[in-house]
């Protein structure tokens, strides 16, 4: 049985500042990679600088990381931390400035390697030092070695072969006070998949289900501030980070499964968030799972305050809204899983075609 967990988390209040040493002991230089704005909205853009400023670390800042990013933005990101003589890197934001980081990372470390080269598994991994920032609640990318991109002009999403764990984790709620509900939604849905595409998963081990058990034990005692029946307060935030990072440790041991490789075509056809295309397959990938692994399946739903995988779609149809997706896009989230046998084969039950038609919903 094997636990990795490579990333030093710190989760509390004022972690960056708390730990600027530990972050400053990263290198010299910083590339410091982020969204067009949220960073410096929500203000751990800031904390960051005013961390690095104190212990005399220089940075270099690209702030042009877009969602899902792409390989052409981490190349144009590690070219200007190459010029820049940046000898780590510092991810601040969601799933996509994390992710981007790492693959930056990667780049920084091999001078002469691009966009072309990311996917390329016959690379050393290797990548300079890491520090992920996360200022959202769902994609435990601060905790993972996983990098998410989109290549082909956007059309294929996927992540790369390297495995790029950060060195640090800094988690602070207050990052997520004032973000925008349909924010907190959508990540908070993408970090519930990870709890339950990790529990329900070949991979599984009781390692994992104890991070699986102990997420959903904290993703409940949030769900109504995802719902928009409570307020978002100090604690709740607190609760929805540390869910967030479970969920991370979690699929860091055993993978995504079936509902996020269904996801992308949604996201890259649809522009639909992540955490939603998700959702939009889970509550099917769950209704297969009550009657094939049953015992946990009740369990895990129990733990995240569900009744059943009908309840949670009741639940993901009021806070996430995604409409009905047109027949040919779930046709083609279809198409390009029916032949992935390695994806198929991380859920817990078999899937065959026709059960899979359903999960896809079509």
């Amino acid at each position: 049985m094997k636990f990795y967990m490579p990333t030093v988390v710190y989760e509390e209040n004022e972690a960056v500042w708390n730990h600027r040493r530990e972050l400053a002991a990263l290198g010299t230089k910083a590339l410091i990679m982020t969204g067009r704005s949220s960073a410096k909205a929500n203000g751990s853009l800031d904390d960051v600088t005013k961390a690095l400023d104190d212990q005399g670390i220089g940075y270099t800042i690209f702030s042009e990381v877009e969602e899902n990013p792409s390989v052409e933005t981490v190349e144009r990101a590690a070219v200007q931390g190459r010029r820049d003589k940046a000898d780590f890197v510092i991810g601040i934001g969601g799933g996509s400035p994390m992710d981007a980081a790492k693959a930056a990372a990667f780049l920084i470390k091999h001078k002469n390697k691009g966009a072309g080269d990311l996917y390329d598994a016959s690379l050393d991994p290797a990548a300079v030092p890491v520090a992920e920032v996360p200022t959202t609640c769902g994609t435990g990318s601060e905790v993972t070695g996983v990098s998410v991109l989109t290549r082909n002009n956007g059309t294929k999403k996927g992540s790369i072969p390297h495995k790029i764990f950060a060195d640090i984790a800094l988690i602070d709620g207050k990052y997520i006070m004032n973000a925008p509900l349909s924010i907190i939604r959508n990540t908070a849905v993408d970090a519930l998949g990870h709890l339950l595409e990790s529990g329900l998963n070949s991979a599984r081990n009781e390692y994992s289900l104890m991070l699986v058990l102990e997420g959903l034990k904290y993703w409940k005692r949030i769900w109504q501030v995802v719902e928009g029946t409570k307020v978002l307060d100090q604690y709740a935030a607190e609760d929805l980070m540390h869910a967030s990072a479970l969920a991370g440790m979690a699929i860091a041991q055993t993978g995504t499964s079936v509902p996020h490789g269904l996801s992308y075509t949604l996201t890259c056809e649809l522009g639909m968030p992540h955490g939603a295309a998700v959702g939009y397959y889970l509550g099917s990938y769950l209704k297969e799972a009550e009657k094939e692994d049953d015992v946990l399946t009740r369990e895990f739903l129990k733990c995240a305050g569900f009744t059943s995988a009908h309840d949670f779609e009741f639940f993901f149809e009021k806070v996430c809204e995604t409409g009905e997706v047109p027949k040919e896009t779930r046709q083609k989230a279809y198409d390009t899983l029916v032949s992935d046998e390695k994806r198929l084969a991380t859920a817990s039950y078999k899937i065959d075609t026709e059960m899979l038609k359903r999960i896809a919903r079509i």
